[in-house]
C-alpha cells in the first residue's frame, strides 16, 4: 500500500537557515518529517533541513518517504515500481508518499511526474544523468559515479548556493578539486551544453566539488574592484576574499568531513571562475596543490587601472602547487600581443580574444620567475576557440588528468 508514514519526534531539528557546511551535526530526519506531518513547520523548511542531514528520500522502518513541495498533483515513478505512477498525497499543500522497496536500493532511479512532465527530485541527495536527462537515486550507486547535492550552502557572508559533488565509483578518499560555476559543470542542458565534466573524469578518479555561482558572480569572483566600459562607469566586484574564505574555511571542512581527501586539493574555473581559482590558491598558499584557469579573466584589476592583476600577485608571492593556464582565441593578425596603455599588461589589446594575451603573458612570466614547463607550469592554446562552455569541455580532460595524477 502507498501510505504516509508518521514518525515520533525524538530530537530537535536545526533552524531552516542552518545550511552552513561547517556545521556537520546531523539531525533525526524521522523527527523532522513527523513534525511536518503534525503541522509544525513548512515543507520548504523540512526539505532544506533533511537535505543537510541524511538527505532525501528519508528511510523509514517500512521503506522510504519521498516529498516534494507544492500542491501537485504529483506521482512517484521509479525502478522499484516499474515506472508505474503512484499518486502522492497532496492534501497538505505538499506531496508525500511512503514506498516499500524490495532489494538493495543503491542505484535505484526515480522521478516525480504530473502525468506530462517527468522531473528529477530537486532535493534528492544523489542524482545523475542518463539518456532521459537528470534522474534521482533512492540511495547512491556503488558501481558508477554520482552527484551529491548540498543546497543553499552559505557562511552568512556570501549568498547561499548549491554544492554539486561528483563522487567516483568505489571507495575514497580521492584527490579533491574545487570547481567554480558549478551549475555548468555536469548538466548537459547547461549553457552551451555545459562542461560534461563527468566525461573528462572517466579514468581520472577525483572528487569534484562544483560550487554554483549566484547573481553576485562579479563580486564573488574578483579579487579587487575594477571598471569595464561595457558595464558602465562605476567600479564593480572585489569581494573575492570573502568568497575564498567561504570555499576554504566553510566548504572544504564540510567536504573533508563527509568524503575525506588524500591531501591533494585543487582549484578549477573558467573566465572569472578561472580568476577566482587562482585567487583562492594564492590567498591560501601551500594549501592547494593545483590551480587551473581556463580562459581566465586575468586582466581584471587593470581594465580601469584600479588594482593588481593576478599575475602581479603570483609573481610577488608564488603560493606553490601546479598551475594550468589555457585559452582559445589568439593575438591580433600580426601575431603579437600589444599594450596600448603601456601599463605592462595586454588587457587593452583590441585584437586579443578569449583572454589569450593575458594568459600567455602570465604563463611566460611564471616560467621566467622559476617555474618549470610541464612540471609545475602548463600552458595550452586552442587557436580561435571561443569563450564558452563547449570550448572548455573540449580541453578540460587535460588539466583533470594532471590533477587526478598528482600523488599525495
Amino acid at each position: 500500500m502507498w501510505t504516509l508514514l508518521l514518525f515520533v519526534a525524538c530530537k530537535s531539528a536545526p533552524t531552516p537557515t542552518d545550511t552552513d557546511p561547517s556545521d556537520t551535526d546531523t539531525v533525526d530526519d524521522a523527527a523532522i518529517v513527523a513534525a511536518l506531518l503534525d503541522g509544525t513547520g513548512t515543507a520548504s523548511e523540512v526539505l532544506g533541513q533533511v537535505a543537510w542531514s541524511g538527505g532525501w528520500p528519508v528511510q523509514s522502518e517500512a521503506g522510504y518517504v519521498f516529498l516534494i513541495d507544492g500542491p501537485g498533483p504529483w506521482s512517484l515513478v521509479g525502478d522499484f515500481n516499474d515506472w508505474v505512477a503512484a499518486p502522492m498525497d497532496c492534501s497538505a499543500g505538499y506531496c508525500a508518499i511512503e514506498v516499500a522497496i524490495a532489494g538493495d536500493p543503491a542505484g535505484m532511479k526515480y522521478k516525480f511526474t504530473d502525468g506530462v512532465e517527468y522531473i528529477e527530485d530537486p532535493t534528492a541527495r544523489s542524482y545523475g544523468y542518463d539518456e532521459f536527462g537528470a534522474v534521482s537515486y533512492v540511495r547512491p550507486p556503488t558501481a558508477t559515479w554520482r552527484l551529491d547535492r548540498w543546497p543553499a550552502a552559505t557562511d552568512g557572508t556570501v549568498g547561499p548556493r548549491t554544492l554539486r559533488v561528483y563522487v567516483p565509483a568505489g571507495a575514497g578518499p580521492w584527490n579533491v578539486l574545487y570547481a567554480h560555476d558549478g551549475q555548468n559543470l555536469f548538466d548537459p542542458d547547461a549553457i552551451w551544453g555545459g562542461w560534461h565534466l563527468q566525461d573528462a573524469l572517466v579514468g581520472n578518479d577525483a572528487l569534484v566539488v562544483g560550487i554554483d555561482n549566484t547573481a553576485a558572480r562579479f563580486d564573488d569572483y574578483t579579487h579587487v574592484p575594477d571598471q569595464l566600459d561595457s558595464l558602465g562607469p562605476d567600479p564593480l566586484g572585489g569581494e573575492g576574499d570573502a568568497y575564498a574564505a567561504f570555499v576554504h574555511t566553510t566548504v572544504r571542512p564540510h567536504i573533508e568531513a563527509t568524503y575525506g581527501s588524500t591531501g591533494v586539493d585543487g582549484q578549477l574555473g573558467s573566465s572569472l571562475g578561472g580568476l577566482i581559482a587562482l585567487h583562492v590558491a594564492h590567498r591560501y598558499p601551500g594549501e592547494y596543490d593545483f590551480a587551473a584557469s581556463l580562459s581566465g579573466t586575468l586582466g581584471w584589476g587593470r581594465f580601469g587601472d584600479l588594482g593588481d592583476a593576478m599575475e602581479t600577485r603570483w609573481l610577488a608571492s608564488d603560493p606553490g602547487g601546479v598551475v594550468w593556464l589555457s585559452s582559445g582565441g589568439g593575438p591580433g593578425p600580426d601575431g603579437a600581443c600589444l599594450d596600448p596603455d603601456g601599463d605592462g599588461f595586454p588587457e587593452d589589446d583590441p585584437d586579443s580574444s578569449d583572454n589569450y594575451c593575458e594568459t600567455r603573458q602570465m604563463a611566460d612570466a611564471l616560467a621566467a620567475a622559476g617555474r618549470t614547463w610541464d612540471s609545475d607550469l602548463f600552458h595550452w592554446h586552442a587557436p580561435d576557440q571561443p569563450h564558452n562552455e563547449a570550448a572548455w569541455a573540449a580541453i578540460v580532460d587535460m588539466p583533470i588528468g594532471i590533477f587526478a595524477g598528482l600523488d599525495p
